[in-house]
Parts: C-alpha cells; sequence; structure tokens
C-alpha cells in the first residue's frame, strides 16, 4: 500500500510462500522485471521499429513510450494518485495499449472490462476494486460509454475521474491530458499487483484477479518462446484486447516484449481481419473456436492474401478434433491450441508436436514448475488416462482473488492449488484433454456422457456447422441428452443425424436422446461461445419451450 492510499480501502496483494518465491527466482522465472521497465527499453534500443497498427494509427516504439509518458503524467495531473485503481474499458483501438502502459507508468492499477459490458458488471468492478477513475471511448460498436458513465458516477460516487478518448463533452478528454513526466515516480516493485483482470466465468458476476508484474511478464515471456515469437513477428489482436488470452499468450503483451508489431482490428470476423493480415502480413492470431471455424470456411472465397500467416492459436473453449481438421485444412497454416485461464495456468500445444498431439489435446504448462493435478471427486489423485478435476499451482497461478473470501475459499485448497472447475485426461508427457467443466457431464440412467465428447463427433458430419449437447430431465433416464445444432446449408433429418453419429461405433446411450436445428448460440461479453453458459441458456430455454427458430427430434 503506498502511502497516498486511503486506509479505509482494502490493499492489493498477491502473495506466495516465501519458499516458493525463492525457488521461482532462483529458476528464472521471475527476473524483477516491470512494465514500464520493458517499454522504455524497447524504445531505447529499437524506437523506430513499428510497435502498434489500429486504425490511422501507425505508433513506433518511441512514439508509444512518448504518448504512454504523456498520459501517464495527465493522470497523475488530473488528481489520481499512484495506487489508485482505473476501470479500462476500450475496444481493439490504440488508446487501449498506451492507456494500460500508461497506468502502468504511473503506478496506477488497471481493471480491465470487456467493451459488452455494462452498468451491472461495470459498477461490479468498481465497486469491488474501489475504483478512482474510468477511461472509455467516446463510441464504441455505436454505444455511448459516455452514459454509461454518468450511470456508473451516479451508482459508485468513488469514481471521481472520467476519461473519454474521442468527444468527451462533460468529462476529461484523454487526447488533452498532460503533465511533467519529471513528476512520474519511479518503476513499481516487480511483486507488487500490476492489474486486475477478472475471472472468466460466464455465469454471475466477475471475480477480479490480482496479477503481479513478475508472474504475468514471466507467463507472456515464456510463451514467446513457445510460440514462436520475435522481433520479426506480426501479432494480431482479433478477440477484445481487455480478454486475457489476446493480451498474454503471448498476446499483445508478449509481442510488444520481443519488439514485435502489434496489428488491432476492430472485429473479430474476417470482413474485418482479413484485410489487415494481408496489409500488414500478420503471421499469429488468437480466435476462439467458432471464429476460427468461421474464418476456415471463409479463406476459401477471400480476395485477400492469407499467406503471411504461420500460427493460429485456438483457445478460450475447447477445440474438438474435427473441428480442428476443419481450422487447418481451412486456413492451411500452423494450429496451436491454447487453454488456459485469467488465473494463470496456460497450456500449449507445440509447434513441433506431431498432429495426432495438435489435433487431439489442449498442450502441456509452460513451465516445468506448473504444478498440476488430476483428482477424483474426493481429491484423490487418478491415473494418467482417467478423467479427473484440475487443479494447479505454479510460478504466474494466482493464490487468491481480491476481496472475495467466500470464492477464495471455494476456488483454493489450503495448501495454495487453485481450483480450476475444469475435467480433464492427463496424457503421458502432461498434455491436457478437455473434457468440459465439472458440470458438464449427463448422468442418462447412471451411464456417465460427456458433452464434449459427443458434439466432437456431431461436428465431423458434412452438415454441421457447430453443436452444443445438453441435459434435459427425464422422468425414466434421470437425464437425456438434447443436441442443439447449427447446420451447415441444407439441415440432416434427426433420425439421419442420429443414426450416423451411433454408427461412428459409439455406445448406444451416447448417441443423443433429441436433436434440435437452431439458427445461431448466444456469445459472451468476450465474443466467444462459452459452453458452460451456452448449454444452461440451451437447456433453459428449451425447458420454457422457447428453443427459438429452429426445428427438430
Amino acid at each position: 500500500m503506498t502511502m497516498s492510499e486511503p486506509q479505509s480501502r482494502l490493499p492489493l496483494r498477491q502473495a506466495w510462500p516465501d519458499d516458493f518465491v525463492a525457488r521461482y527466482r532462483a529458476a528464472g522465472y521471475w527476473r524483477g522485471e516491470t512494465f514500464p521497465g520493458f517499454l522504455r527499453a524497447r524504445a531505447r534500443d529499437i524506437p523506430h521499429d513499428l510497435a502498434v497498427v489500429g486504425g490511422d494509427t501507425r505508433w513506433t516504439y518511441a512514439q508509444l513510450w512518448a504518448d504512454v509518458e504523456r498520459l501517464a503524467a495527465g493522470f497523475l495531473a488530473h488528481g489520481l494518485v499512484p495506487g489508485d485503481r482505473v476501470i479500462v474499458q476500450l475496444g481493439n483501438i490504440p488508446e487501449f495499449i498506451a492507456v494500460a502502459c500508461a497506468l502502468f507508468r504511473a503506478q496506477l492499477v488497471p481493471v480491465y472490462a470487456l467493451p459488452a459490458h455494462r452498468i451491472t458488471e461495470v459498477a461490479h468492478f468498481a465497486r469491488k476494486a474501489e475504483a478512482s477513475g474510468y477511461v472509455v471511448a467516446e463510441r464504441y460498436e455505436n454505444f455511448d460509454y459516455r452514459t454509461l458513465a454518468r450511470g456508473l458516477q451516479a451508482e459508485v460516487p468513488g469514481v471521481e475521474h472520467v476519461f473519454v478518448a474521442g468527444d468527451a463533452q462533460e468529462f476529461a478528454a484523454l487526447e488533452a491530458l498532460d503533465g511533467d513526466p519529471a513528476s512520474l515516480p519511479g518503476d513499481p516493485d516487480p511483486q507488487s499487483v500490476a492489474f486486475l483482470q477478472i475471472s472468466g466465468g460466464s455465469t454471475g458476476l466477475s471475480k477480479l484477479i490480482p496479477r503481479t508484474h513478475d508472474d504475468y511478464i514471466y507467463s507472456f515471456r515464456a510463451s514467446n518462446d513457445l510460440c514462436g515469437i520475435t522481433r520479426d513477428s506480426v501479432y494480431m489482436v482479433a478477440l477484445p484486447a481487455a480478454h486475457n488470452f489476446p493480451m498474454s499468450s503471448p498476446g499483445f503483451f508478449g509481442a510488444l516484449y520481443a519488439g514485435a508489431r502489434v496489428v488491432l482490428s476492430p472485429g473479430p470476423g474476417p470482413d474485418a481481419a482479413f484485410p489487415l493480415i494481408a496489409r500488414e502480413r500478420v503471421s499469429c492470431v488468437g480466435l476462439v473456436p467458432p471464429l476460427a471455424l468461421l474464418w476456415a470456411d471463409a479463406a476459401a472465397k477471400t480476395p485477400h492474401d492469407l499467406s503471411s500467416l504461420e500460427v493460429v492459436q485456438v483457445g478460450g473453449a475447447k477445440l474438438v478434433p474435427e473441428a480442428a481438421r476443419r481450422v487447418v485444412a481451412g486456413l492451411g497454416c500452423r494450429l496451436q491450441q491454447v487453454f488456459g485461464m485469467a488465473e494463470g495456468l496456460v497450456n500449449y500445444t507445440r509447434l513441433d508436436d506431431p498432429d495426432d498431439i495438435v489435433l487431439g489435446t489442449q498442450g502441456r504448462p509452460i513451465s516445468p514448475d506448473d504444478e498440476v493435478l488430476v483428482v477424483d471427486d474426493h481429491g484423490h489423485p487418478v491415473p494418467d488416462g482417467e478423467v479427473g478435476h484440475l487443479l494447479t499451482r505454479g510460478p504466474y497461478t494466482i493464490r487468491g482473488y481480491h476481496n472475495d473470501d467466500a470464492a477464495n475459499a471455494r476456488a483454493f485448497t489450503d495448501d495454495g492449488y487453485y481450483r480450476t472447475g475444469d475435467m480433464v485426461q492427463r496424457l503421458p508427457g502432461g498434455y491436457l484433454v478437455v473434457q468440459g467443466r465439472a458440470t458438464d457431464h449427463i448422468n442418462r440412467a447412471g451411464e456417465k456422457i460427456s458433452a464434449e465428447e459427443i458434439e466432437d463427433h456431431l461436428l465431423a458430419h458434412p452438415q454441421v456447422f457447430d453443436a452444443a449437447v445438453v441435459s434435459i430431465p427425464d422422468e425414466f433416464l434421470g437425464e437425456r441428452s438434447c443436441a442443439f445444432v447449427i447446420a451447415r446449408g441444407e439441415p440432416p433429418k434427426p433420425a439421419a443425424l442420429k443414426a450416423w453419429v451411433r454408427g461412428r461405433g459409439l455406445a448406444a446411450f451416447k448417441v443423443p436422446d433429441q436433436v434440435v436445428f437452431v439458427e445461431a448460440f448466444d456469445t459472451t461479453a468476450v465474443g466467444k461461445i462459452s459452453r458452460r453458459e451456452l448449454r444452461a441458456q440451451l437447456r433453459a430455454r428449451f425447458l420454457a419451450g422457447q428453443t427459438g427458430p429452429g426445428h427438430g427430434a
């Protein structure tokens, strides 16, 4: 806690036991680096290299650092003090990167919100973080965030400072901020909390995740090595920049650390991204599974040159093997599966892994000191190859959420393992195969069915674009399975689809009891289909008799 920090405010902390700290430092994971420190070094060493491209903006590393210094001094001159928490709700625009780095430089703490969040979520973040500031764009995707800012200040009066990129009206204009860089503090303690990330939960209100300079920089520095990111790379941010995946796996922070170029796509779809890939010669991008499938289909028809793409990463939700094959065939570049969480642990398939590993697993952990346990319902380890609950701890996995004792009691063991809520199989070599969330299994007359497994088989059908399998209460079976399917072109007959699944050699109880065709699935605020939330929504709609446009049997 800084001297200027109000005594009534909960301090930000993320602490590992002393013996773990010593081990992580001795292993070279934690090097005492900070966000301002590495960005200053890039501006000094490669000042004329392009750092950020977005819209009409093309910043070199020197220009980015100059804007960071200006904004940092301006935030403090405007009345914020080191230690203050500032909600950042900006889309994929260059100002997002400049603002985040400026807050680090001023020893202010960003609290990342997604563009799709509205007053309920943003007010929750502000209260939970005890935020003093809020940074938004005037408009993004046809929404006026100044209206949200007014509502936020009415609900949470502690948010005294609002900064707007664009027409600020009664608020402070981001472009007009200025101050004396000589007044800025020195670099922060590498063990201090750099920012608050939001948890990836798709139901309820997100928890706040404190990440330190040391632990987060290690995660994307090590990711760079596994993802082939160098100074020559061009990394595209197609997903919302505030999401953990495009931020650090290796994300735009990893790209900046490597001295690479970051290209911000204004939207995730092929229409927005493909022209930028061709123009900027993008070499790496991270996508979520539905988006990867959309890109793979669009690549066959696009006039844009996508040949610069070397690696397409897919994460955020499980990419099942049949979908993985379609992505590889459609985009014609190396696929890298990514399975991680904002709380820490990240797994990658390696770029030189054989196809069966790349297509069939979600990778293995970044670090030799990522400790992974796969346990049964009673907490006992299960043998490799058996499905169990994933627990983990390590040099970049948190030991607790901010200001949430109840969540911490549920999510962490007494010896510091994080209960991820994921069901996985561990294969030889440490590779993980995600089997869904702990609640994604269907208990049909005592037989356990993995929804992910059946979805994989459905996706192999040439007339199926996407599928989600849910449990439906059944008077006789306890639960029965219902497959919601988005067709590719003319939908097959439900009976024919069931027969086709049965013909793939599955046990009869795994064949969906019911098939319902729908036109689309809902998405979460991060632009991805969250299987856990999607299944809950589809189940609720089905039971309410409101499955929407579609038909089935």
